[in-house]
């Protein structure tokens, strides 16, 4: 078995860099999905600072619709093993059980489940008998594929993230995945408004007081483009990679476990940034 500390950098936030090995992902779709162009860009992305690569083979950008599954084993396995091989950490980004196992074989270091387990029935068992570290992310909606729209959350977006990732954490105890394996995402982005995201990014602090390791997903979000487009500015995803930095900085200052970004080297800067301020305010 492996635990969440086994990846962790001490003193320091993780970078997790995005490897989109598929032809419709809403900032890089078909850039990667060759394999020879999928390595070269993954080696690029550890050079400029990634700790861990996380390889997906199925968009969920808004209007998306899910890849068979064994289109999407064949676009993560050969991935996995060549990076694995060179003693690149990894991570697999998606909702299937099988693709999860297809990925453990190939020798990821972590599995990535966008809807926490709760779009396969198998994923709990699988994650339990791998031994592997997860993440279990918000995302609570009756259709897995889309991230578009915005779901009803009572009101309270920050409890019901706290509430679903709960009820989605005992599941997965009592598959047989221990608590040292858990990391949780509140899911930024995912059938949320542009308001809750920033409710749930002010309430960062919260989650990361909890029990479990967070992982920051903010990257390239229309929410965080938003904000150039306030200002009459180009707004497209990449333009959204300033601030992505900054909520790179912030979280790492707050104690999250890891960031997840298209663009490493700002971000890598971002949250070295915050554990130098770190080890100079323990001075």
């Amino acid at each position: 078995m492996t635990t969440v500390q086994d990846l962790t950098v001490p003193g320091r936030t993780l970078v997790m860099g995005i490897l989109n090995i598929t032809a419709d992902s809403f900032s890089d779709g078909g850039r990667w999905l060759e394999l020879d162009s999928a390595l070269e860009h993954a080696r690029e992305l550890v050079a400029q600072g990634a700790d861990i690569i996380d390889v997906g083979a199925e968009s969920t950008r808004p209007g998306a619709t899910r890849v068979p599954a064994d289109v999407e084993a064949q676009r993560i396995r050969p991935v996995i093993q060549a990076l694995s091989a060179e003693g690149i950490r990894t991570s697999v980004d998606t909702m299937r059980a099988s693709t999860a196992a297809a990925a453990a074989e190939a020798g990821v270091d972590l599995i990535n489940d966008v809807s926490a387990g709760l779009a396969d029935m198998d994923m709990y068992r699988v994650m339990a008998d791998t031994g592997l570290p997860v993440c279990l992310m918000h995302w609570r909606t009756d259709v897995f594929g889309s991230a578009s729209g915005a779901s009803d959350h009572g009101g309270d977006v920050t409890g019901d993230v706290h509430a679903l990732l709960g009820q989605c954490i005992d599941d997965a105890l009592a598959a047989g995945v221990r608590r040292s394996q858990i990391v949780v995402d509140p899911g930024l982005g995912f059938a949320k408004t542009g308001e809750e995201n920033w409710q749930l990014l002010a309430a960062l602090p919260e989650f990361i007081a909890g029990e479990f390791p967070v992982l920051v997903g903010a990257s390239r979000k229309r929410f965080l483009a938003s904000i150039r487009a306030d200002r009459g500015l180009e707004h497209a995803p990449v333009d959204a990679d300033p601030a992505t930095a900054a909520v790179s900085a912030i979280s790492a200052q707050m104690g999250a476990w890891c960031v997840r970004v298209h663009e490493v080297a700002a971000s890598r800067d971002a949250v070295d940034v915050a554990a130098a301020m770190r080890r100079a305010g323990r001075g």
